[in-house]
């Protein structure tokens, strides 16, 4: 599937993609904010840029409402956020994570809550999440299968954008690093239900079953969870 990024004002970034089965345009907004255009594979990128512009209104009222990042911020369990004024004028947006610290170095003529200054926090923020999600999700799934008797394959961290975990055929386990952020008990609930997956891939009977066997609030912490979403959580 070929497709372009194009920048839209007020907008942003728009993916426009070509598709051999679209017969009309279509416009998508994921949970994370990412604006896709699908287009017939013979239309120009033109036209999925020009149907986007149209829709200019309803996408800002769609997008998600971005969090400000505010200085002494406490980002997942580790790291604290740092805004650092330079006094130097037009220079570049820097980050550096240290000593469980994240700096964002800035211009002073700018502000830490502009928009450019906000998007290098966050990135550098998402870095500090993967970094200890790497470093404590592994060992706590390793804990609670031979705790409980399971087996997996392996464990790899990424960036997901509905879904706290999810486990194949093969017994390998995802987890989502803005998991790292929930409280340990809820962490906890992800990974046995992901660990539950290695013997039931469905959400059947079996599967609950196995789930409350080895959680028994396990209907409890779900319901919890449903007040999360895979995003930076302001602490």
């Amino acid at each position: 599937m070929a497709s372009k990024i194009f920048q839209l004002p007020d907008v942003g970034v728009v993916k426009i993609a070509k598709r051999k089965s679209s017969r009309n345009l279509r416009l998508s907004i994921s949970p994370a904010g990412e604006v896709k255009v699908s287009i017939p594979a013979w239309a120009p990128y033109s036209a999925g840029v020009d149907f986007a512009k149209t829709k200019k209104d309803w996408i800002i009222k769609q997008l998600p409402k971005s969090q400000l990042l505010m200085p002494d911020q406490m980002i997942g369990k580790a790291h604290r956020l740092t805004f650092i004024p330079v006094n130097e004028n037009g220079l570049p947006i820097k980050t550096l994570i240290k000593d469980n610290q994240i700096r964002v170095f800035y211009p002073n003529d700018l502000h830490y809550s502009q928009k450019s200054v906000q998007a290098s926090a966050n990135a550098a923020a998402i870095r500090a999440l993967r970094k200890q999600a790497e470093s404590l999700l592994p060992k706590r799934v390793d804990q609670l299968a031979q705790t409980h008797g399971m087996e997996y394959n392996d464990v790899k961290i990424k960036r997901l954008t509905r879904r706290w975990g999810s486990c194949d055929r093969s017994k390998h386990i995802v987890l989502n690093l803005f998991l790292i952020q929930l409280p340990w008990e809820l962490i906890d609930y992800v990974i046995l239900h992901e660990l539950a997956h290695t013997k039931h891939l469905n959400h059947g009977p079996d599967f609950w079953s196995t789930l409350e066997g080895l959680e028994a609030d396990a209907c409890g912490l779900r319901r919890q969870i449903r007040n999360y979403r895979p995003e930076i959580i302001s602490q």
